[in-house]
């Protein structure tokens, strides 16, 4: 696809992610939502490709027991290529989940306060961002700093950035969403900065820190910086609806599998991902659970506490009004119910 078209989508995404909604009665997502619950989470993925979904990725960890994973449709619509399960996958916003754990080790060692300000940092963002001398660390971290969120200049789905400095460029010239510490805005900004002061402190790359600090020392062998990083044939396909183009060669951050993820969130919900002292900073800045979406890649990785479960769900099909998103978080939440029914009777849900 040429640059154009493809920025083209990405516009088209984002008008209509902000207005679809009041296009259109969902009433196919009301039918999925409605159907009567199947007895596996096979059936229920197998169902979901029925829906629009090219690909869809499953992993379960229930403590104590092997993990499993489920694969339904295709992980290259254009060589007919099924679903791996253990394919690389682009996880999006799930990655602020391990720049903030890359934050509170960085805080417990010493090397940073979350009460320290931006500006203080970063002294050259005096002038361009609001406020800079009265955000903080923390505050970035849990988005209350009112950072504006570059993706929401209205010239960014025209000229999408390429690099973290045009990202920036797009916030500067935004005034602030509010003052620091008076709200919640959700803004990629913040983890841009946040990725960049860990760079800035540790004098390298952010995913390296990530990987010693966290990769490592979990094993996990399968998750990178960038589809740079990767063999390309072992990334899953990403489609948007109506285009036949494969955007799994677009650099959009981090990739993993859904094991891989699955081992971390389980590592993060039960502490051993922290070392002494650390998950105490962690849980009051930052959450244990996450969604990423990207054009193509849509990601959900959550811990059930009350079943003992992580479950992680990868679909590789998105649109432009927000349609499949909201379907693959009416299936997430339909296979989790298949695991609480098979749990309470006793059933092993691991049967395809």
């Amino acid at each position: 696809m040429k640059k154009r078209q493809t920025k083209n989508i990405l516009r088209i995404l984002f008008i209509a992610l902000s207005i679809g909604s009041l296009w259109f009665v969902p009433w196919t997502i009301v039918k999925a939502w409605v159907t009567p619950l199947p007895d596996t989470v096979q059936e229920q993925m197998n169902t979901a490709i029925e829906y629009g979904f090219d690909g869809m990725i499953v992993y379960i960890d229930e403590a104590g027991k092997a993990p499993a994973f489920y694969a339904s449709g295709l992980k290259s619509r254009e060589y007919k290529i099924p679903a791996n399960p253990k394919s690389l996958f682009k996880i999006a916003s799930i990655s602020k989940l391990y720049v903030a754990v890359s934050i509170t080790k960085l805080v417990h060692g010493k090397k940073i306060s979350l009460d320290e300000t931006l500006a203080h940092h970063f002294p050259e963002m005096v002038g361009k961002i609001e406020h800079a001398d009265k955000i903080t660390l923390r505050m970035m971290v849990q988005h209350r700093s009112g950072i504006p969120n570059y993706v929401d200049h209205p010239k960014f789905w025209d000229k999408p950035s390429t690099n973290h400095q045009e990202a920036l460029a797009y916030a500067f010239d935004m005034p602030a969403s509010f003052a620091p510490d008076t709200d919640y805005g959700y803004s990629n900004t913040n983890y841009l900065l946040l990725r960049e002061l860990i760079k800035k402190i540790m004098g390298y790359d952010h995913f390296q820190y990530i990987k010693e600090e966290i990769l490592m020392p979990l094993g996990l062998k399968n998750t990178f910086g960038s589809v740079n990083d990767v063999n390309i044939d072992d990334m899953m396909s990403g489609y948007y609806v109506g285009f036949d183009e494969d955007f799994k060669f677009e650099d959009q951050g981090m990739v993993a599998t859904a094991e891989d993820v699955g081992i971390f969130i389980r590592a993060l919900n039960d502490g051993s991902v922290f070392k002494a002292g650390e998950q105490e900073i962690y849980s009051s800045i930052y959450e244990y659970e996450h969604t990423g979406l990207v054009v193509g890649y849509q990601s959900i990785a959550k811990y059930h506490k009350d079943i003992d479960v992580v479950v992680v769900q990868f679909t590789n099909t998105t649109n432009f009004d927000g349609y499949n998103w909201n379907l693959s978080e009416v299936f997430y939440s339909r296979i989790v119910k298949i695991i609480r029914k098979r749990k309470a009777h006793n059933w092993d849900f691991y049967e395809n």
